[in-house]
């Protein structure tokens, strides 16, 4: 004869029985912040299989490399933004920084300047943008989008200054060496997969990025900060010195990102980076991030790029539709990744 805790075991539900395995549906209940991102790599799936159905030659290498090279700079500008936003800060400087960053190296190069050293000169006039923007913020207590809505103008005036005329690389510079293509898959049935130094340093970047913000204790403050500031320094956080640094990177990420540009156009101008900044902070948002901050993922970023990127390739191949289409169906989108960010914040707040 059964005792009672045996026959009340055997009458009892069973409570595992899910079986083993990656749970899409579960991840996604556990860390709601996820959804966003994973509508972003959806619609980058759905995007992709409508261009190849509608125009064929999508599902390409070249097309991927097409976006590689043609989107690095965005891409680097949206990692940058990522662990401002996370901050629950914002950057509007770095189209700027781009445009100041980018003829101030072509004339130094022009003018007999090393082009390695000019690179470097270049990122450090990024992040001294973004340290003027992240003192301001920090030690001022600006709000981000006045502080770097000032860091705008100035870089923008100051890049009109240097020049209203489009500045050209020699044809001859070593500076063009970053957008020489390098053949990477060549085969009778495969494409041709060819990436650019660039490429090279924005992957790298990204990888970094990802280290930084998901592995260290650095990034732990990050989104300690967006979540509550006053709580992350309560628990011995160094608030302050992470609030800046975010700008820093930002900046520099940006002068890296006048960088690559300049190296693929071999060009110059004051108005380089015009709306830039709109652009990236699209591609963060479409990737993930909450605008409110804590909340955030650097892949997501690089997915929000690229279906930027894709979308104009899309547009591109089919004439019937007006280049000016572009921006109504960013707005679009970002509109309903914006509500769909509402549902997450709303979601988190019940859980808490």
């Amino acid at each position: 004869m059964m005792s009672r805790s045996s026959q009340s075991a055997l009458e009892a539900p069973a409570t595992h029985t899910e079986k083993p395995g990656w749970n899409a549906g579960r991840l996604l209940q556990l860390n709601p912040s996820a959804l966003p991102t994973a509508a972003a790599l959806l619609l980058l799936v759905l995007m992709l299989a409508f261009g190849e159905i509608q125009y064929g030659r999508i599902l390409q290498m070249s097309t991927l490399s097409n976006l590689l090279i043609n989107n690095a700079h965005l891409i680097l500008l949206a990692v940058g933004l990522t662990f401002v936003i996370i901050t629950g800060g914002i950057d509007l400087s770095v189209g700027a920084i781009v445009a100041f960053s980018s003829v101030a190296g072509v004339i130094l190069v022009s003018a007999g300047w090393n082009p390695w050293l000019t690179m470097v000169i270049m990122v450090a006039i990024g992040a001294a943008f973004g340290c003027i923007s992240g003192a301001l913020v920090q030690y001022f207590r600006v709000q981000p989008f006045i502080a770097t809505l000032a860091t705008m103008f100035l870089a923008r005036g100051l890049a009109s200054m240097l020049s209203t005329t489009p500045e050209r690389l020699p044809d001859d510079s070593s500076f063009l060496f970053l957008s020489e293509p390098w053949k990477i898959i060549d085969g009778p049935k495969v494409n041709d997969l060819v990436i650019t130094p660039s490429v090279l340093i924005t992957l790298l970047v990204v990888v970094a990025a990802f280290f930084v913000l998901h592995r260290t204790r650095t990034g732990r403050t990050v989104y300690a900060i967006g979540g509550s500031a006053h709580s992350a320094s309560l628990m011995g956080l160094p608030v302050g010195r992470t609030r800046l640094s975010v700008y820093v990177i930002s900046g520099a990420l940006a002068g890296l990102a006048a960088v690559v540009y300049t190296a693929r156009l071999g060009i110059a101008q004051n108005i380089t980076g015009t709306g830039w900044e709109l652009d990236a902070i699209a591609a963060v948002v479409i990737g993930g991030t909450l605008l409110t901050g804590g909340a955030g993922y650097v892949l997501g970023s690089v997915v929000g790029a690229i279906v930027l990127g894709l979308m104009n390739v899309l547009i591109t191949r089919d004439g019937g539709i007006r280049p000016e289409m572009l921006t109504i169906i960013t707005g679009g989108i970002l509109l309903a990744f914006v509500l769909l960010q509402r549902l997450v914040t709303a979601r988190r707040r019940r859980q808490t």
